[in-house]
């Protein structure tokens, strides 16, 4: 048994990302007019694509079935075993099939591709051995192929299965382009995820769920300070008898006129001590887009307006708790 001490280690492990990277660079080659009319005809069909395979391989078409449905494209994983003993039910007569394999030359291959080819579906190959059984079946071949494995013993699925991915990758990002799926469309089918919400959530969504601290320009300190504290958010506006934005009072403010105000405190109003230029977005812009402005100018809250109308504010936590920080 070879003990490895950590120089053996680190230098195992850059062989394998070597090994890996190397046959990712070749599938370029690859990319050619079959990959174009693959695209072209998932892109133009009105079924699904199912995608299929064993093993490791299996695997792989479960990740890209995931990608496609993300990003527009409709698609079903079924398991080549699976499929010969019933589940070949799923695919339907519009259907476009991806086979995943390395040789193309598994039983359960041999069997299933048959099928599908006497079931009139078009048959897509994402294969390494292109005098396989299954690359000489296909309609279209996208090639997979790799010189080897990563492992030293040239055997456990390593470049071979990283190669599925990215032509899987690629195929993925060709659809989405050709079919002009969008950011907006890409918040759609994630509407969840911290991802989505930065694609769709707005400032609308969340101001609305605070209090609206405001205060009159002749408002004294014991007002302002009540405004701040009730209302939570560490500031108060300021705002005209029309509700127009005149400027923002926070809590750091008010510190810093304990600090430097030489009058008499209980003379202080709210014109005295308010910024007059605060930070403010409009009630429809991304929320994320609030989010950038707090950090540009290392601030915790912005004032939301429209038509210089004061209609709330957005907090730093806020945005936390919606997950988009």
């Amino acid at each position: 048994m070879q003990i490895f001490n950590k120089e053996n280690i680190i230098k195992s492990g850059k062989a394998a990302v070597k090994a890996e990277s190397d046959a990712i660079s070749g599938l370029i080659e690859y990319v050619d007019d079959s990959f174009a009319n693959v695209v072209q005809k998932i892109a133009e069909s009105t079924g699904r694509v199912i995608l299929t395979g064993i093993g490791k391989s299996a695997n792989i078409g479960m990740k890209i079935v995931a990608s496609l449905n993300s990003t527009g494209t409709p698609a079903i994983f079924m398991h080549a075993a699976d499929a010969i003993h019933g589940d070949l039910g799923i695919v339907q007569k519009d259907d476009i099939v991806i086979c995943i394999s390395k040789s193309g030359n598994t039983p359960e291959i041999k069997v299933l591709i048959p099928l599908i080819k006497n079931n009139g579906n078009l048959l897509v190959a994402i294969v390494s051995d292109m005098d396989s059984f299954l690359a000489k079946s296909a309609d279209f071949v996208l090639r997979a192929t790799v010189p080897n494995e990563a492992c030293s013993n040239n055997l456990v699925p390593t470049s071979s299965t990283t190669a599925q991915l990215v032509i899987g990758d690629a195929l993925m990002v060709a659809l989405l382009e050709a079919k002009g799926f969008t950011k907006e469309d890409f918040a759609k089918f994630h509407p969840g995820g911290s991802i989505g919400k930065k694609l769709y959530l707005k400032v609308e969504d969340i101001y609305i769920l605070n209090e609206s601290p405001s205060v009159h320009p002749e408002a004294d300190i014991k007002k302002i300070i009540s405004e701040i504290t009730g209302k939570r958010l560490g500031a108060t506006a300021v705002v005209d008898k029309d509700g127009n934005l005149l400027g923002i009072i926070t809590d750091g403010d008010l510190r810093r006129m304990l600090e430097n105000f030489s009058s008499d405190f209980f003379d202080v109003t709210a014109k005295d001590i308010m910024n007059v230029s605060p930070k403010t977005v409009q009630k429809d812009e991304l929320a994320v887009n609030a989010l950038s402005l707090i950090r540009k100018n290392n601030i915790t809250q912005v004032v939301v307006t429209e038509n210089r109308k004061y209609l709330g504010i957005v907090h730093l936590h806020d945005l936390m708790r919606e997950g988009i920080v």
